[in-house]
């Protein structure tokens, strides 16, 4: 598994390599073992941007999510790594949800990767089933970690 950190915001309080391969390869374990994936730590002009010109939605948001997709006309074994695909997250927002929502931010940017890396693989909040199956295996995955329900009011008490 690679996991590439691209920086391209101005805070000063991200997680360290170590925590986002964590992150990632606790996401991927089941699924996709060995995947590689990018993260890349954005500000909200950029965050923004990428959010109206994917999802068609006005501002930033905290993590977004794009599925590595073969390109048209290569063969399918035309790769010899097994690409998952990229997230992008808004550092500020990360950072401002967390003191919102009296969450650790380290707790809080854990939630992050690991709900964009189930995004990656396929896993949705759209209908209430999908959320109900994405949110639990979060809290799971989380809790094997010692962080807490992010969906509870304690999120930070194990």
């Amino acid at each position: 598994m690679t996991v590439e950190i691209q920086i391209a915001s101005t805070s000063q309080s991200l997680p360290n390599q170590e925590q986002f391969i964590q992150w990632v390869g606790l996401a991927t374990e089941s699924a996709r073992q060995g995947a590689d994936v990018v993260i890349r730590i954005v500000d909200q002009v950029e965050s923004a941007e990428l959010n109206t010109t994917y999802r068609q939605k006005e501002g930033a948001t905290n993590v977004l999510s794009f599925p590595f997709e073969m390109p048209n006309g290569m063969p399918d074994d035309a790769l010899t790594e097994d690409i998952l695909g990229d997230l992008v997250i808004c550092a500020p927002i990360v950072e401002e949800q967390a003191e919102q929502q009296g969450k650790l931010g380290l707790s809080h940017w854990a939630h992050m990767v690991i709900h964009g890396c189930l995004h990656l693989q396929g896993y949705d909040h759209v209908e209430s089933e999908q959320a109900m199956v994405m949110e639990n295996l979060e809290i799971k995955l989380l809790d094997s970690i010692g962080i807490g329900n992010p969906y509870s009011d304690n999120s930070d008490e194990t």
